[in-house]
C-alpha cells in the first residue's frame, strides 16, 4: 500500500517521516521533493488550499496511491481540542468558500455550484482515532487563520461539529477526489482557535505529537484494505 501524505511546510513533512526513524529517500516530482519513508510518500506542498491542491494533484498524477492524508499542525477549538491533542477528520470542509451577503455568509453550495465537504472512509477514521487517541470531528479549511473570538464563535455557529481549523485539507481532498483516491486529515493542535497570541502557540509540542501519531498510524495504514474505500457511511 502506498500513501501520499501532504503537509504544508518542510518541518511538518520531517515530523511525519521521523516516525520511521531512518533517513527518508528523496526523489524530485516536477520541482518538488517527495520524501519516502516506509509506505509513505511525504510532500511539503505549500500553505493554503490552492498550493496544497496543486501539489497533491501533481504527485497523484506521477504515482499510484491507495490513500492521501493531509497532515500537519493546526488550531483547535477549545475545550474539545486542546493544545497538544490530535484530531482526525470525520469530514473535511471549506469553511470560507462562498459569498458574503447583507444577511451573512452563504456557502458555495447554496449558490448552486461546487461543494464544501469531503467525507473520509469512516472505518479508517475509527481505526486512526483508536490507534492515536485522536478526537474525531470536522476539520475546517480556511484561507485566513482565525484571529479573533468573534470569528471563532462564528465558525462554531456555522459548523458545530468542528474541532480544528487548518489551511490545506480541503485542497488536498479535492485533488484526491479527482484522482479517485480516498482521503484523511490528521492534525496536531498547536494553538487555540481565537485571538491570535503567538506566545501561547506550542508548535514544537504539536510537531512532536504529529511524529508520535504517525508512529501509531503506520500499522493502521498498512492494514487498511482497498475494499474499505467504499465505506462511506457508518
Amino acid at each position: 500500500m502506498r500513501v501520499l501524505v501532504v503537509t504544508a511546510v518542510p518541518v511538518e513533512r520531517d515530523a511525519v517521516t521521523r516516525a520511521y526513524g531512518d533517513e527518508p529517500a528523496v526523489r524530485p516530482v516536477r520541482g518538488a521533493e517527495i520524501h519516502r519513508a516506509g509506505p509513505l510518500d511525504v510532500l511539503a506542498g505549500g500553505a493554503g488550499p490552492a498550493a496544497a491542491a496543486a501539489s497533491a494533484a501533481f504527485a497523484l498524477a506521477a504515482g499510484r496511491y491507495d490513500l492521501v492524508v493531509s497532515a500537519g499542525i493546526g488550531g483547535g477549538f477549545a475545550p474539545v481540542a486542546p493544545v497538544g491533542s490530535l484530531v482526525v477528520s470525520r469530514r473535511i470542509g471549506a469553511a470560507d468558500l462562498g459569498a458574503e451577503t447583507p444577511a451573512g455568509f452563504v456557502p458555495v453550495t447554496d449558490l448552486g455550484f461546487g461543494r464544501t465537504w469531503h467525507v473520509p472512509p469512516p472505518s479508517l477514521v475509527r481505526a486512526a482515532a483508536g490507534a492515536t487517541g485522536a478526537a474525531v470531528g470536522d476539520i475546517l479549511t480556511v484561507s485566513t487563520v482565525t484571529g479573533s473570538a468573534d470569528r471563532a464563535a462564528a465558525l462554531l455557529t456555522a459548523h458545530p461539529g468542528a474541532l480544528a481549523e487548518a489551511m490545506e485539507g480541503f485542497g488536498v481532498a479535492e485533488a484526491a477526489d479527482l484522482a479517485g483516491v480516498p482521503v484523511l486529515e490528521l492534525r496536531a493542535v498547536s494553538n487555540a482557535v481565537g485571538p491570535r497570541d503567538r506566545d501561547a502557540w506550542r508548535i514544537g509540542d504539536a510537531l512532536t505529537a504529529l511524529t508520535g501519531a504517525f508512529g501509531k498510524l503506520i500499522p493502521v495504514l498498512e492494514g487498511w484494505t482497498r475494499h474499505d474505500r467504499d465505506d462511506t457511511a457508518d
